[in-house]
């Protein structure tokens, strides 16, 4: 199903390439200029309408891949236990899910940063250079009166979109990103093979104790995830202590002078 969407998104991409290039190239004629008009407008709709039922399918296609690995982890148990598959399954399925869709927010917010990022630093760069070039031309006197504000403009746009890349720490939010993804992909990886201590319960022979363990596992990979989370959103913990430290630190040397004064 998911395949089916993406092709008609390119049948639909060809049709409006096909469309353009008929506006732009078959101007002396009316009626191909408002048949092309039509259907780039119909294949614009449909193509916003069908980026949803692709996302649908991906979500789906998605829920099946997150359900398959929480089996995986059967196969790992001893052999003869038996255990409430209809409720251990379901929550290890729900749990996957849960870390998945923060991975699936990261990397959304990880390509934003990092796409904004490197377009205003270009910009910034291109801009500045462009700008002595810019000068240049308006000497030669070309006749343009618009080329005579090229090199006011494109210096006041530099300056903005500096000022913007300083404002908005773009590199940092696309590091803590990133850093957010490879923590929570190790995680995801660890709980569903079961290779880390917290997360393994194959080696216990007893099923009641194994039937507890798994359950402790997704509580303890919940917590986990969370804590994650939690450490990429609020990261002012940190910046408060070193600021309390900061202002402790130089009560001492203050005490010293002022024993110093008064001796």
């Amino acid at each position: 199903m998911l395949f089916f969407f993406k092709l008609i998104d390119y049948l639909l991409a060809a049709v409006a390439i096909t469309s353009i290039f008929i506006i732009y190239v078959g101007s002396s004629d009316q009626q191909y200029i408002t048949a092309a008009s039509v259907a780039l407008t119909v294949a614009l709709g449909l193509f916003i309408f069908n980026r949803q039922s692709v996302k649908n399918a991906q979500k789906e296609s998605q829920k099946t891949e997150l359900s398959k690995k929480a089996e995986l982890y059967t196969s790992l148990l001893s052999n003869g236990t038996t255990l409430d598959y209809n409720t251990v399954l379901p929550a290890r399925a729900k749990a996957l899910e849960y870390c998945q869709e923060l991975i699936d927010d990261y990397k959304s917010s990880r390509n934003l940063a990092r796409t904004l990022y490197y377009v205003l630093q270009i910009s910034t760069v291109i801009l500045s250079g462009v700008t002595p070039i810019l000068v240049l031309v308006d000497k030669l006197e070309a006749g343009q009166s618009w080329l005579k504000w090229l090199p006011v403009i494109c210096p006041a746009v530099a300056s903005i979109v500096a000022s913007i890349v300083t404002s908005f720490p773009f590199e940092k939010n696309w590091m803590a990103a990133n850093k957010a993804v490879e923590l929570l992909e190790a995680e995801q990886e660890k709980f569903i093979l079961g290779i880390s201590p917290a997360y393994r319960c194959y080696d216990i022979s007893e099923e009641g104790k194994q039937q507890q363990r798994v359950s402790q596992a997704i509580e303890l990979f919940i917590n986990q995830v969370n804590n994650i989370h939690l450490q990429i959103v609020q990261p002012s913990s940190d910046s408060e202590q070193g600021n309390q430290e900061k202002q402790e630190s130089p009560q001492p040397e203050e005490s010293t002078t002022g024993q110093k004064v008064a001796a």
